[in-house]
């Protein structure tokens, strides 16, 4: 039967003295003084598992924890089970029993039933226990946007055409391992796909280019064709065994997908490469898995393939709010909704806010100070005089400057917390892997803080 958590704590587990071990001291207070996020946790692990028959599993409370590990060491499964195993500070901030040791297969599928929505919850559990604490009160608030990569290589028409014949060809296979007299027949173009991917990646020609992208054109259509052959053969497939005829319907499924993505990269690649054709960032395709994945183009930067996210930061430098959204909107399109969402924390609007350039617009400002934020400032002006936005030029310099304070923040999160690049799949996986890492990030400030006061 699952718990939320373990009312009889190990009387043997002991503290370190090293910094870690302090710090995860110090997170493990905070976690404990805000007991209602188990509630959601607990609700989340237990959605599809019966909790009155089989073993207990891992409580809501050392998910939670195990999960919070992970991103603060930046561990795989592995090594979180590993150190599990082998050190009694993490042993003793998981809260683990004397012989549990859970595995790296169980820690995943715990870890991973935690909802996006469940991690927000956990975060503004952690900025009320911040301002009960007089730690961070929200009055005061600067505001930036990033982007986070997805876990894909730098696509090209080429490499994606690459992908998908190797993909398609490997599925194929698994197919005809399913029957022995399998009805459809292809043939493996992987290797001379290959070299014609090196002659694109490697040639200064222009004429040798067109030649291998029309090879690699024809080889792709071929793929696509034993691949509609043999989908509806391995989704009719029957067997006497329930694994294979699951089998069968997942192999055809996945084929389905995967060639209405070829279909599409073949004609982005005939429409930019032959055609000569700008094709908009809205329909062009840069991986086969990772298929959510938005083009996030900025001025004077390398483009980046992810998601833009809009972070709110405090005086404590915590993060008090996250926002994930989809494409590339312009900045000043959510300056108004990251406002609304700090009244909807606090229950009130912010005194002061300071925003990255980005942000500025005249309706931006007004929208400001007609919700009584006295000062509202962007880092640059953008034909805004200093007097509207702040009630003086010194005041206008101080936040402008301690706007530059959240570029630390957001440079922590992807140098320490993993938030450069996102390693969980799927749209939901994303969500739930950056508000993981804010809430990791959260706690490690909170405890960092009571640390120096000490």
């Amino acid at each position: 039967m699952r718990l939320k958590f373990n009312p009889q704590l190990n009387l043997f587990t002991s503290v370190g003295r090293n910094q870690i071990a302090k710090e995860l001291q110090l997170m493990s207070q905070v976690l404990d003084a805000t007991p209602s996020m188990l509630d959601m946790v607990y609700r989340d692990i237990v959605r599809s598992i019966s909790t009155r028959t089989g073993r207990k599993g891992m409580t809501a409370d050392q998910v939670l924890r195990c999960a919070i590990l992970k991103q603060y060491r930046q561990l795989t499964y592995e090594e979180l089970a590993f150190h599990l195993e082998d050190s009694s500070s993490f042993r003793g901030f998981a809260r683990l029993d004397p012989g549990q040791y859970p595995g790296k297969s169980i820690l995943q599928e715990n870890i991973k039933g935690l909802r996006e929505e469940t991690w927000e919850a956990i975060n503004q559990a952690i900025v009320g226990y911040a301002q009960q604490e007089k730690i961070e009160s929200g009055r005061k608030v600067r505001i930036d946007a990033t982007a986070v990569e997805t876990d894909i290589h730098h696509p090209t028409d080429a490499t994606l055409l690459a992908d998908g014949i190797r993909i398609i060809t490997r599925w194929l296979i698994r197919g005809k391992e399913l029957s022995p007299t399998p009805r459809y027949m292809y043939s493996d173009h992987r290797r001379v796909v290959k070299k014609r991917l090196m002659v694109i990646l490697n040639t200064n020609k222009e004429r040798v280019r067109q030649e291998a992208y029309r090879d690699l054109l024809l080889y792709a259509d071929k793929v696509r064709a034993y691949a509609l052959v043999a989908i509806p053969e391995l989704s009719s497939h029957q067997s006497n065994e329930m694994a294979e005829l699951f089998a069968g319907r997942v192999l055809a499924e996945k084929l389905a997908r995967a060639v209405d993505i070829l279909g599409r990269v073949m004609d982005q690649t005939e429409r930019r490469v032959f055609k000569k054709e700008h094709v908009p960032a809205s329909e062009k395709v840069v991986s086969f898995f990772e298929t959510h994945t938005d083009i996030i183009v900025k001025k004077r930067r390398e483009t980046e393939f992810g998601h833009k996210i809009f972070v709110t930061g405090g005086v404590s430098s915590m993060i008090l709010d996250c926002l994930i959204v989809r494409g590339n909107p312009a900045d000043t399109s959510q300056y108004q909704s990251l406002l609304m969402r700090q009244q909807e924390i606090y229950d009130r609007m912010p005194r002061q806010v300071s925003a990255d350039g980005g942000f500025a617009s005249k309706a931006n400002l007004a929208f400001a100070k007609g919700h009584h934020v006295k000062d509202a400032v962007f880092a640059k002006k953008r034909g805004l005089s200093v007097i509207d936005m702040a009630k003086s030029a010194w005041v206008y310099k101080k936040l402008r400057n301690f706007r530059a304070g959240i570029e630390a923040g957001i440079s922590t999160l992807k140098r320490a917390f993993g938030l450069d690049r996102c390693t969980w799949k799927g749209w939901e996986g994303f969500g739930r892997y950056v508000w993981s890492a804010v809430v990791s990030y959260n706690l490690l400030v909170l405890a960092r803080t009571k640390l120096a006061s000490a």
